[in-house]
């Protein structure tokens, strides 16, 4: 059976202006930094897709973009053959974005929050109700569904972050680094939760710089450094009879020019 393309990413270029104050941290004269240059990869309905690589590879403006927050410099994505820049709109509708940069008002709580952004999407109040019932059961905000998002602890306003970017039950999930800063078991019910989204034949994008997520739960895998994708392809097939971890350092090496 040919498998469909939902996601296609093609010479995708983006970059920043850098202030005097960022030039002498990075020890550079550069005004300019390429955050990501040149990306392409394809990924397949019912695929969890990783990007992987070191912070500051471009990994989260890679995602932003996808997620039609900040638009590229040049190249295509295309969203269930969307454009992401002529059909915003609709590409929203399709995806749900997790980012540790999304900032929860601390004074609402995550019952009033689920239901701000369910209102958004325009979701009837039986199924914002049953879909609340479901998601903070699942990750334990049931019992904290009334305390004031400050009051909550770093790992339940994470996965108050999660439930809320997917109210609407999205096709397509988005998630930048979706174990960062969590503890062992919140971040194993978030792995067994994106891999049952998978099962329900959802696609979802995650960037990552931990192997042994990657390998857990990946069908496919694109190591990304400098803004570039350095090899993208089936997790066996680049780990080459490696571990990832290895293989991943091997590249690492061979690209900036470390070898002896």
């Amino acid at each position: 059976m040919e498998q469909k393309i939902v996601v296609e990413v093609k010479n995708l270029k983006k970059t920043f202006k850098i202030s005097k104050k960022q030039q002498k941290i990075q020890k550079t004269k550069e005004k300019i930094v390429k955050a990501v240059d040149g990306l392409e990869f394809e990924v397949n309905k019912g695929e969890i897709f990783g990007l992987l690589g070191p912070n500051g590879a471009g990994k989260t403006t890679t995602l932003r973009m996808l997620s039609t927050l900040i638009k590229p410099d040049e190249g295509t994505i295309k969203i269930n053959g969307l454009d992401i820049q002529n059909d915003s709109q609709e590409v929203r509708r399709q995806i749900g974005f997790l980012t540790n940069e999304l900032k929860l008002e601390g004074f609402f709580t995550p019952n009033y929050i689920f239901d701000f952004f369910s209102n958004m999407y325009n979701i009837d109040d039986e199924k914002r109700e049953k879909r609340k019932d479901e998601l903070f059961l699942r990750f334990g905000i049931d019992k904290f569904k009334e305390v004031k998002i400050d009051n909550l602890s770093t790992g339940m306003k994470q996965k108050v972050s999660l439930v809320v970017s997917l109210v609407h039950d999205p096709d397509i999930i988005i998630f930048d680094e979706p174990t960062n800063g969590l503890d062992v078991i919140t971040a194993k019910t978030v792995t067994d939760f994106l891999i049952e989204q998978k099962e329900r034949g959802k696609t979802i994008i995650l960037s990552t710089h931990i192997f042994s997520l990657v390998e857990k739960i990946c069908d496919h895998v694109g190591i990304i450094l400098d803004g570039k994708m350095i090899e993208s392809g089936k997790i066996e097939d680049i780990r080459d009879g490696k571990t990832l971890e290895d293989k991943f350092f091997e590249i690492y090496v061979k690209e900036k020019g470390m070898e002896e």
